[in-house]
């Protein structure tokens, strides 16, 4: 059967050492850090047993912004915020029912790091009407995103930490050991609503310090010791 248009270009981050990595569907998890539940009026757990469940949302996948491209302002908002996050990316698909530890941290071919831009305002607008969010989320080019890095380069992820500096001062930044759920975790999660995928990536949650960007801010992303995201946002 003939298509009616031109299919879309399948959105594609690049790879440390060549090739590509052709995106399927981004998940996103909500506060996965204790400060920046704490920050954002939200009760943080006490400990591992208190956790409860994770909340999830998403982001289109043609959201991404690659090569350390400028980030134009979106429109509807007066209040745009960053999000530093780890991005896992996954390089298989999740074999059917709930994913054990080892299983989930298998399906894990690279790591970046990225931007959970948001428009805080229209965001708090729906939470407070109890309406769906999602405009404040998923809109277009709102998940820059690092080159991705090989899994076999990458240290022991309880060692990492993110930071974000904007205009050269440190806005973020936070160690991944102190993530509520770490990514097998997350994976684990996930499989339990929908099939995981190769080609899917998870944005991780993002530490304290979430503040507004302008046009002219000039950002960098560092997963650190193993990757960075540069950008600006343009007006």
């Amino acid at each position: 059967m003939t298509d009616i248009i031109a299919a879309p270009a399948q959105p594609r981050v690049p790879v440390r050492g060549g090739g590509t990595f052709p995106v399927r569907r981004i998940f996103c998890v909500g506060r996965n850090f204790a400060d920046h539940a704490r920050e954002m009026g939200a009760a943080a757990p006490a400990s591992r047993a208190e956790r409860g469940t994770p909340v999830f949302f998403h982001k289109p996948a043609d959201a991404i912004v690659t090569g350390n491209a400028d980030v134009p302002y979106p429109p509807g908002t007066q209040d745009l915020h960053h999000e530093v996050e780890l991005v896992a990316a996954l390089g298989a698909d999740a074999p059917p029912g709930p994913l054990a530890r080892e299983q989930a941290q298998a399906l894990v071919i690279a790591y970046g790091v990225g931007l959970d831009l948001t428009r805080r305002d229209l965001q708090g607008q729906a939470k407070a009407k109890g309406l769906p969010w999602d405009t404040g989320k998923g809109f277009d080019h709102s998940a820059p995103i690092s080159e991705l890095v090989p899994a076999t380069q990458v240290p022991a992820l309880e060692g990492l930490s993110l930071t974000l500096e904007v205009n050269g001062q440190v806005r973020q930044h936070g160690p991944l050991r102190d993530l509520i759920w770490d990514v097998p975790d997350i994976l684990q999660e996930l499989s339990l609503l929908y099939a995981l995928k190769a080609g899917d990536l998870v944005f991780m949650g993002t530490p304290a310090g979430v503040a507004a960007l302008v046009p002219g801010d000039r950002f960098v992303a560092r997963l650190d010791g193993v990757i960075e995201l540069h950008g600006a946002i343009t007006g």
